[in-house]
């Protein structure tokens, strides 16, 4: 059975701040953020709505980044990129190329991919300029 989702300010805030920000942010980045125009927002709330948002395929979850999940309102179907240094997360929009790999491996597999649960991991631009260039490449 679905179940319609009533309009909360706060549902709406929370989406909002999530459509703003370029970084997948986790839950406690949008609650730090929201937190001083709505007082009595609870982390749990974020949580719940969250999690909610996800259900309804209106967010994804970027599952454990540097250990929390983190988010993005950007749902048609691309990669992420991931830094393993700094946990940033970069949106990667999917070429004809990829999409022909993953078409490739799920006639393979038999298994139905989800591109928007592809994640790449490696070093940003900035981790890599410290680190220096990765000697797998």
């Amino acid at each position: 059975m679905e179940t319609t989702q009533r309009y909360s300010r706060k549902r709406q805030a929370i989406y909002d701040a999530l459509m703003r920000s370029p970084e997948h942010p986790s839950a406690e980045t949008i609650y730090q953020t929201l937190k001083p125009d709505y007082p009595d927002l609870s982390l749990g709330t974020v949580y719940r709505n969250l999690k909610s948002m996800v259900a309804s395929g209106d967010v994804i979850c970027v599952s454990n980044v540097a250990g929390k999940d983190r988010f993005d309102a950007h749902v048609t179907p691309h990669a992420h990129l991931i830094c393993r240094v700094c946990g940033g997360v970069q949106d990667l929009e999917l070429t004809e190329e990829l999409k022909l790999q993953c078409r490739t491996l799920a006639e393979r597999s038999g298994m139905a991919i989800d591109p928007s649960s592809l994640r790449f991991t490696g070093l940003c631009p900035m981790c890599k300029d410290r680190e220096g260039p990765d000697p797998n490449i």
